[in-house]
């Protein structure tokens, strides 16, 4: 090692080796954190190559593919070999969860390889995974996920899961099911896999490390580059260490500036709801007004969120959607009839230090919904459009013109109307009549 750096093993350049030691070091890094994902982003093209050729691929890429535990007891060896996965012995948190809805944990995950399509090898109809994500996915699936097929039919019994299954009711769950083949017995090992879902929650995503590799690898490059500068000396062109010194340092303060700023700021924020609700189909293609489901938008200081009752003007009639059938619509029945409300995950949040009013802003100044939350006639997935950082409530105070002819709440305003009329102004924002007073909202 003493000889590598005095630079005696045949290369003068002994930086050249460290950088390339340097550069190295993070792609192992990141090979070895992928290995030990537990296979939480396999792609479509993985899982179908885990199959033989005759069986459904048919795989939502999002979902993982399955580790079978040991369970000798209902999977012949030959079964075991041709699923191509090594056995893992399962925890003692995954028992007790199965135990304590009254199933064996090989029998759970046997309903999972059903679940996920690995079994039966001959199948030719599609797989449950194919239609019903496992894990939680980024785009809009309108069936219903594995979780919430859990929850429902979790204090069921097998009688009714397997007749909804098997012979369901619904125009789309008809053509989804049409030729669905699978036994009683298996059918059997996917309720209890379900079953266990519901006890334990949904898989939840893996974290991603990509920047905290990227900030560990820029830390390392200007580690090298001070060494080079002050200690080693070997490279003859400096001005190669001072860029790299230079740039890497700046990368990691604009990560972490970057990083600041985003503290407490959800934009682009889009959550999963318990009920798969589409602005764009209410909103775009039915065109129901927004006022009509946010009553309080003009009057209140929030929009309000509709009861389930509201919802049952229009879904007392309508029981089944053209793209999600009759799960999430029955959701909405569930609750009307029950009297317990839907908990809807809110979206757009300000610190508690701040204050808001819709009524100030819809109610008086005739806002549009648009100029805060974006074309939302678009969004199947509801999302927060802007950042509603303090510098943008600013900037649109400065930027928002005042109907000032047209709205008697100005009427007040005396001094500004006579200086319109005059003709000594002819525009007038909301900063001018004091939107960007500190008071206004902090106070």
């Amino acid at each position: 090692m003493r000889n590598f750096f005095r630079g005696r093993l045949g290369t003068k350049k002994v930086s050249f080796r460290i950088l390339l030691v340097v550069l190295i070091i993070p792609f192992f890094y990141v090979k070895f954190a992928y290995s030990q994902d537990d296979s939480a982003s396999v792609s479509e093209s993985t899982m179908v190559a885990q199959q033989p050729d005759d069986t459904t691929g048919n795989q939502n890429s999002e979902n993982e593919a399955i580790i079978p535990g040991k369970d000798s007891a209902h999977l012949s060896e030959t079964d075991s070999a041709a699923s191509g996965h090594e056995e893992t012995t399962a925890t003692p948190g995954e028992i007790d969860h199965a135990v304590s809805e009254g199933h064996e944990i090989d029998e759970v995950k046997r309903g999972e390889r059903f679940f996920r399509g690995l079994l039966p090898f001959r199948s030719e109809s599609q797989s449950c995974v194919s239609c019903h994500n496992i894990r939680q996915v980024d785009t809009l699936n309108w069936n219903p996920s594995a979780h919430d097929i859990a929850v429902k039919y979790a204090h069921m019994d097998f009688a009714a899961f397997q007749n909804a299954v098997m012979n369901p009711t619904g125009v789309k769950i008809q053509a989804s099911h049409q030729n669905f083949e699978l036994t009683e017995d298996d059918l059997r090992t996917v309720k209890s896999f379900l079953d266990n879902m519901a006890a334990e929650g949904p898989v939840a995503s893996k974290p991603s490390y990509n920047n905290l590799i990227l900030f560990l690898f820029l830390g390392l490059l200007l580690t090298w580059a001070i060494i080079e500068l002050i200690f080693l000396k070997k490279i003859k062109w400096k001005f190669i260490p001072v860029i790299l010194l230079i740039g890497a340092f700046g990368w990691q303060i604009k990560m972490i500036v970057t990083d600041a700023i985003r503290l407490g700021r959800q934009e682009n924020y889009a959550p999963d709801q318990p009920v798969k609700f589409s602005h764009a189909v209410h909103v775009g293609e039915n065109g129901i007004d927004c006022m009509y489901c946010h009553t309080t938008v003009e009057q209140g200081k929030s929009a309000g969120i509709p009861a389930a009752n509201l919802c049952m003007n229009c879904h007392i009639i309508i029981r089944e959607g053209t793209n999600s059938g009759k799960f999430e619509i029955s959701k909405v029945v569930e609750a009307n009839e029950t009297g317990q409300p839907i908990e809807w995950t809110r979206i757009h949040n300000l610190p508690d230090h701040v204050f808001f009013s819709h009524a100030v802003h819809v109610g008086s100044a005739k806002l549009d919904c648009a100029t805060c939350h974006g074309p939302v006639e678009e969004m199947d997935v509801m999302r927060q459009h802007s950042d509603l950082s303090m510098g943008w409530c600013i900037n649109c105070h400065r930027e928002t013109q005042v109907n000032f002819e047209e709205n008697d709440y100005y009427d007040q305003y005396i001094k500004l109307h006579e200086d319109l009329k005059a003709g000594r102004i002819d525009t007038i924002t909301a900063e001018d009549i004091g939107a960007n007073d500190c008071m206004r909202c902090h106070y």
